[in-house]
């Protein structure tokens, strides 16, 4: 409530989805943002509350690529972002104390996901039993020839996080 309260979206209408991951941002799409240094305050400010709000963290992911010189389309993005927040204030990370079981890993990649530098973003996810212990996502380093390199590479990613 704090973020939407301090950009005065605290009465904004929700949303249901945190980003829509078919529509794709380009680096150089629209006319730079008024305040470039309120679009990075509010940047930071996601990339905190993705500890407590994972839901987020694609989303949040696909604003702080364009730090170094964000666009009005940048910015409606971290506003989409803020009326999923609104609309799903009372969800957040829970963590248990179910007996430890398992450890289990996920991963997903979208491959080139970047349409300016046609890079794929990988991110993953581990859960110790019940309760999330550990997340990530990042743009990969390389350009990946096919969907299937994009996952191993995920894949290895994740198998040196956890060991």
């Amino acid at each position: 409530m704090d973020i939407l309260q301090r950009v005065s979206m605290a009465e904004c209408h929700s949303r249901t989805t945190p980003v829509d991951t078919r529509a794709k941002l380009f680096a150089r799409d629209g006319e730079p943002v008024a305040d470039p240094i309120e679009y990075r305050s509010l940047a930071g400010a996601l990339q905190y509350l993705i500890l407590t709000r994972p839901d987020i963290a694609y989303a949040s992911h696909q604003v702080c690529l364009f730090m170094h010189d964000p666009r009005e389309p940048h910015l409606t993005l971290i506003k989409h972002i803020l009326r999923y927040l609104k609309g799903t204030i009372d969800v957040g990370l829970h963590i248990g104390t179910s007996p430890v079981i398992s450890i289990m890993a996920y991963s997903d990649a979208d491959w080139v996901g970047c349409p300016d530098f046609r890079h794929s973003t990988s991110s993953y996810c581990v859960y110790l039993g019940d309760n999330l212990v550990s997340g990530s996502s990042k743009r990969q380093t390389t350009v990946s020839r096919s969907s299937a390199e994009v996952e191993y590479h995920d894949v290895i990613h994740v198998v040196a996080e956890c060991c």
